[in-house]
């Protein structure tokens, strides 16, 4: 009997290469100069799993017709971004920081989708049931039975560690034979969900606020407040008046999405560009610590070893 063969191109790939009007090569769609420039690929593993690679810049924006809104509804999302490498001329922005969101297929089940005209990012969905049985459900903390449930729209922040940039590095770079490559990247898609789910059990919530649309982006405004001010402490209040919130919905949805209260993420984040300055622009350790609001270079030297693991000075010598 003969083997029937499983389409491993995602469907949003074909019908984009179809709307441009090109053909794909390798499961791989390079964009035309007349619109853009940049290249996606997708990989439909089987039934559970599939991932597409996009870095490009298109031209303007294109609107497609979800090919899937009715699949998509048990599947979970993990949208990697400021993955790729920059180049040297290049600054990576603390807003552009590598991360992942993670998201219940809840979050988005939109009829058409929208194809931005600058992205960069790998994107794996993943069966909700498939990974649900993976698991010994009394055994998992709320985090992962709530998104693993995907019964309600959810949706969490994790950045990019070490060992996490050392797999995307792989799916992006690796040469691998055709035949072995579909295989080789499932392995690669599994290891990155895998490291993920950890890092989230980790997390301590024991409730969790089925999130909207507007929440999201209000609790992303509220981030992008405090990033761009990293020289004055976040005050509670003013950021629930700008958010338009309780201060008790402010904190809980923000810790909810980041896994960090709001000074615990504006502090680690304080001092990530308190390294930037001291390695990249070469300033004095007075120079960085009164730039970034400390009053008292003890205080400085004290909380920056907490998070990097020495002091000011021996990170400029590093």
């Amino acid at each position: 009997m003969k083997k029937i063969r499983q389409q491993t191109i995602p469907n949003i790939l074909i019908r984009l290469a179809h709307l441009l009007g090109i053909e794909l090569k390798s499961r791989r769609l390079d964009i035309p100069n007349e619109y853009g420039k940049g290249y996606c690929t997708g990989f439909v593993f089987n039934e559970h799993i599939r991932m597409i690679i996009s870095n490009y810049e298109l031209n303007e924006d294109i609107i497609i017709e979800n090919p899937e809104i009715g699949i998509s509804k048990r599947m979970i999302f993990f949208k990697f971004q400021n993955i790729f490498p920059i180049t040297s001329d290049e600054m990576r922005q603390l807003e552009a920081m590598p991360s992942v969101l993670i998201a219940t297929s809840r979050i988005n089940t939109e009829e058409v989708i929208l194809i931005h005209t600058n992205t960069a990012t790998i994107n794996i969905e993943v069966d909700a049931d498939y990974l649900n049985n993976l698991f010994y459900l009394p055994d998992k903390s709320p985090i992962l039975q709530s998104l693993l449930q995907n019964t309600q729209p959810l949706l969490f922040e994790q950045l990019v560690y070490t060992s996490l940039q050392k797999v995307i590095n792989e799916i992006l770079t690796e040469s691998v034979d055709e035949m072995f490559e579909l295989f080789f990247l499932r392995i690669k898609a599994e290891e990155l969900i895998c490291k993920l789910l950890i890092e989230l059990e980790k997390r301590d919530e024991q409730y969790f606020y089925a999130l909207n649309s507007h929440d999201i982006q209000t609790i992303y405004k509220v981030k992008e407040q405090i990033l761009t001010h990293l020289k004055v402490p976040p005050i509670i209040r003013d950021l629930a008046i700008f958010a338009n919130m309780s201060p008790t919905k402010l904190k809980r949805l923000f810790k909810q999405i980041f896994g960090n209260s709001i000074f615990s993420y504006y502090q680690e984040f304080r001092i990530k560009e308190a390294a930037r300055l001291l390695k990249e622009e070469k300033l004095s350790v007075s120079e960085v610590g009164y730039q970034m609001g400390f009053s008292n270079l003890s205080h400085f030297a004290r909380v920056f070893n907490e998070h990097v693991g020495m002091n000011p000075k021996q990170y400029t010598k590093s």
